[in-house]
């Protein structure tokens, strides 16, 4: 693989794609979802960072356009083009990639009340998100 595969990507449904994963963000993390259980893992009060300004969504708009980037060149250099194959490709990124850093991060932050509820939840997000955005990828090839 080179990275003369971007001249070859459908930018439309990387684009789309990295909606889709950021948008699902706001679903998994509101607290009809698994908003409460991960501010009490994380031990954070819900308020917003001081400071934080836009970066508190531009830095995970960023995160999931470079994870689906990342993706749909992987999707390109191995012809990943129906379902099946795009839940295999998740399968890799999503459980292999993400949650495998995820848990050895969670493994030794000490900071956090529950560090492994926040692995679970934020790994179950990065896979479903990179779930949705391979499968997306495949079918726009």
């Amino acid at each position: 693989m080179s990275f003369s595969v971007l001249g070859d990507l459908n930018w439309f449904a990387v684009i789309v794609a990295t909606i889709v994963y950021f948008g699902l963000g706001g679903l998994w993390y509101a607290e009809f979802l698994f908003g409460k259980a991960w501010q009490r893992a994380m031990g954070w009060d819900g308020n917003a960072p001081e400071g934080a300004g836009a970066g508190i969504y531009v830095v995970p708009l960023a995160t999931c356009f470079v994870a689906t980037l990342a993706t749909a060149m992987i999707a390109a250099a191995t012809g990943t083009d129906t379902v099946g194959e795009g839940i295999v490709l998740a399968i890799v990124v999503g459980i292999g990639l993400s949650a495998a850093v995820l848990a050895v991060t969670g493994m030794f932050d000490s900071t956090k009340p529950a560090a492994m509820t926040t692995v679970a939840i934020s790994a179950g997000y990065h896979f479903t998100g990179l779930l949705l955005a391979s499968v997306i990828l495949a079918l726009w090839q």
